[in-house]
């Protein structure tokens, strides 16, 4: 009988369920009915036998069980270490990381409610959530007793985002600081589940894995920003020290890239090309420290011998900025060819429609019309209902007349309905 038992036991290793403790139930009952149908044969060293023999076959299934436990989180962490990694390498920005990290640290299932903590304007917020915490996404988070105290520092953070959930969902939690590389604190990742289970450490380790992997990718595109930002400014600074040789045009700049940026935004341009036209924006005149002052200040018409000089600022500053590899192609053609015309009689290479780059077409708009409501040695400053007929008069020969109608109706809509009367 005991023999039996071992066997169905044996048999019965890689099954799950109820069918997994059919040994350790039939042994006993085969044992009781021996005990029923001959109790004269019953001694005791039958009782003891039995007693081992049970004992024996519920420590084998236990630990199969805790073989196979062992086996499905191994299995969990692979499919989310494999699908979060998919999705990260996905991510085009830091948001799109806390959320794909942030998936991917539910997929192991360790907690029902998940939160990411992190800085944003100068306020803890949860940024990423599942569970209980979703509805609390984007609030700030800030210290009951009206202390100003960083997720570094302590725990009150993680705290207050707790205490915004049901007692019975809180029951046990787990707090995880999330590092880059270079061990700057970035936020902390908060799992809070009901019942009274301890977190395993090797849960704990495996999380804590997690957690340096979304680290590392949050503290790439948070480089990236830094990098991207301080282009931004020395390309803005740049921008503005050259407005500075062009005195007449005190300015300028400004109101070119506010307005391009507007326009493009009108125009649906993704964010990257919108970078790119804010570039451009700052960057349009580049070409014209190379030309005399002569030229750039006469005040009267220029000549055709000059004005081939002036024109020749779009192709300088093109060149000038080859070495600038960070610039996308919008930039360059933008700088390029900004004076090019729908019609094809514009300037350095004489394009028409369409092959005028996109950029270029919108910035030559608010171009000319900051240049005709802006006065200049040459002229005085046109009123702004004469410089927007001008644009609608030139669009199909000057401008995109797409681009003009978009850029009227945008005024309208911004509520500058008086600048477009007839």
């Amino acid at each position: 009988m005991a023999a039996s038992a071992v066997l169905l036991a044996a048999l019965t290793t890689s099954l799950t369920g109820p069918i997994r403790w059919a040994a350790l139930l039939a042994y006993p009952a085969a044992f009781l009915a021996y005990i029923v149908l001959f109790p004269k044969q019953l001694v005791a060293q039958d009782l003891l036998t039995a007693t081992l023999v049970l004992a024996g076959l519920f420590l084998i299934i236990y630990r199969d069980q805790l073989n196979v436990s062992d086996l499905r989180w191994q299995r969990r962490t692979v499919q989310a270490l494999r699908s979060g990694s998919e999705r990260l390498a996905q991510a085009q920005t830091a948001e799109q990381v806390t959320e794909a990290g942030a998936e991917m640290i539910h997929q192991l299932g360790l907690a029902p409610n998940l939160a990411y903590l992190a800085y944003r304007g100068g306020s803890p917020q949860i940024l990423a959530a599942r569970g209980a915490f979703v509805p609390f996404m984007g609030q700030p988070i800030f210290p009951s007793h009206n202390d100003s105290r960083s997720v570094q520092a302590d725990h009150w953070v993680v705290e207050e985002a707790l205490v915004r959930l049901p007692r019975d969902q809180r029951t046990r939690f787990l707090a995880v600081p999330v590092n880059n590389r270079d061990t700057q604190h970035l936020g902390t990742i908060v799992l809070a589940r009901p019942g009274n289970a301890e977190f395993h450490p090797d849960n704990v380790g495996v999380l804590q894995s997690f957690t340096r992997l979304l680290g590392a990718q949050l503290g790439q595109f948070a480089a990236i920003d830094e990098l991207s930002e301080a282009r931004d400014l020395s390309l803005k600074a740049l921008g503005g020290t050259l407005e500075q040789r062009d005195d007449e045009t005190g300015g300028h700049t400004g109101r070119v890239v506010d307005l391009s940026l507007r326009l493009g935004h009108a125009l649906g341009f993704s964010e990257s090309k919108m970078t790119a036209l804010r570039w451009g924006a700052y960057l349009h005149d580049l070409g014209k420290i190379a030309i005399p002052d002569a030229i750039l200040h006469k005040p009267g018409l220029l000549t055709p011998s000059e004005r081939k000089v002036m024109e020749s600022h779009t192709k300088i500053g093109y060149d000038l900025l080859q070495n600038l590899h960070f610039l996308p192609t919008e930039t360059l053609d933008l700088v390029r060819y900004h004076h090019e015309k729908w019609n094809g009689g514009g300037y350095p290479a004489g394009l028409r429609g369409y092959e005028i780059p996109e950029t270029a077409r919108v910035f030559c708009i608010v171009d000319v019309y900051d240049a005709l409501t802006s006065e200049r040695p040459y002229k005085e400053a046109w009123s702004q209902q004469r410089a927007l007929q001008e644009l609608r008069d030139q669009a199909g020969k000057h401008f995109d007349p797409h681009y003009v109608d978009v850029f009227l109706r945008m005024l309208r809509e911004e509520g500058a309905d008086s600048l477009l009367e007839q």
